[in-house]
Order: C-alpha cells, then sequence, then structure tokens
C-alpha cells in the first residue's frame, strides 16, 4: 500500500465525492461503473468538507445475541481499535454489517464516534446505522444506511479484510472520498492525475454552463456550446 502526502489529502478534500467521480472517468474510463457507493446514504453532517482516508475494514453485527463470551468479544473490540490506531493516517472505517436486515442496530453513535476520532480516524462509512445525531464527535463524518435508536447486540466480526459497503468494495488500505453524497475509492495511481482532470472538466463544463445560465438558450447556441467544450484539452 502506497501513502500520499499530506498535500496530496489535503487537495482531494477541496472537491466533492461527485467531482472525483467524474475525474476518475477521465484519467481512469474502465472505473466508470464501479468502486463507489450506489445506495441511499444519510449523512451525519452534510454540512462537514469531504473527509479522505486510508480504509479500516471490518464487519459487525447487531441483530441476534453472540455465542462467543464477553471476554472474547472484548479482546477482538481492542484489537480492532489498535488496528484502527495503526498507520497511515488518517483512517476512514468501513464497516459492512452483515445481518440479513443490515442497520436494525447502530454501531455508530457518541462512543464510537469519540473513539474512532482520538484514534486518528475522520468518519466511517457503514451498510448498518448510527444514532446519537446529536451527540457524535464534532468534525466527524459518518454515512450509514439508516437511522435508529438502539445498538442491540452491537459487536465486531472480522476485521481487516474486504468489505462490501452500500455497493462499494472496499479492501484494507484502499484510500476512500466521501462526503454528503456518497463514498468512493480512489486508486493510488490516480492520486497524481486528478488535479490536472479536475482542472480540465471544469474549464469543459464552464462553457456548457455559461451557455445554460443565458436568459434564454436555443438548440443552436447549446450545440455551439458543446462544440466548444469538446474542443478544450
Amino acid at each position: 500500500m502506497n501513502t500520499h502526502s499530506a498535500d496530496q489529502l489535503e487537495i482531494l478534500t477541496q472537491w466533492d465525492t461527485p467531482t472525483v467521480c467524474n475525474a476518475l472517468e477521465l484519467v481512469m474510463p474502465e472505473r466508470r461503473g464501479y468502486g463507489f457507493t450506489v445506495e441511499q446514504v444519510v449523512c451525519l453532517d452534510p454540512e462537514l468538507k469531504p473527509v479522505v482516508g486510508y480504509a479500516r475494514t471490518a464487519r459487525c453485527a447487531t441483530r441476534t445475541p453472540p455465542h462467543e463470551s464477553a471476554e472474547v468479544l472484548q479482546a477482538r473490540r481492542l484489537a480492532y481499535y489498535e488496528y484502527v490506531a495503526d498507520p497511515p493516517q488518517p483512517s476512514i472505517a468501513v464497516i459492512e454489517d452483515i445481518d440479513h436486515d443490515s442497520g436494525v442496530g447502530a454501531f455508530w453513535g457518541e462512543v464510537q464516534t469519540n473513539i474512532h476520532k482520538g484514534l486518528g480516524c475522520v468518519g466511517g462509512v457503514t451498510s448498518g446505522a448510527m444514532r446519537d445525531l446529536d451527540d457524535c464527535a464534532p468534525e466527524f463524518q459518518l454515512l450509514a444506511r439508516r437511522v435508529v435508536p438502539s445498538h442491540i447486540h452491537n459487536r465486531v466480526v472480522d476485521f481487516g479484510n474486504q468489505v462490501e459497503v452500500l455497493g462499494m468494495v472496499v479492501k484494507h488500505g484502499d484510500l476512500i472520498h466521501a462526503d454528503r453524497h456518497g463514498a468512493v475509492v480512489i486508486p493510488e495511481d490516480a492520486v497524481g492525475l486528478l488535479p490536472a482532470a479536475v482542472d480540465l472538466m471544469i474549464r469543459k463544463e464552464a462553457v456548457l454552463l455559461e451557455a445554460a445560465r443565458r436568459p434564454s438558450l436555443d438548440i443552436d447556441a447549446l450545440r455551439k456550446a458543446f462544440t466548444e467544450s469538446s474542443r478544450i484539452n
């Protein structure tokens, strides 16, 4: 797993996740159809700027009581926290809820957001649920399937393996970009290519938007704008 400079990661937070997805289509056209969440998400704080971090993957369950002892569950939970705290940082926890009706109980809430933030995590993406919306750690972003009031039998099942969350397949160490729209995996080879791709995309779209926002728009003007946009490189 390659790591990137703090400056590179900071640049990525300046763009929303749809912009990153569009730029990835330019630099890696084969990625157009996968690598991002495809289900509706509930966002903890839509006003937060995008978060970027290295994936810490885990699976959780909440629906049924565990068959393991409290000691085993506690040891696994602490081992998971140690895993979250490992470099590189910052991290984003990507947690797959493996219950057949995922999101019945919440993994995320006041306690988990504060612990994860303290361990260098900037956010979480889960196919499960969250709660304690007013008491979660500040400046910590969460994307979840739903909001529920109880954590029921919440526990970590395993961690460090490949997971699938809201249609997005994630491996340990993948670079994740997330905001209120959803999340996307940024391939290592794409990080250095994205600034130029975003710049090109903005310049091409500017021509179309200028035409579209005029008091009157006709097909001839729109055709001309598309032609001009296609010539920008």
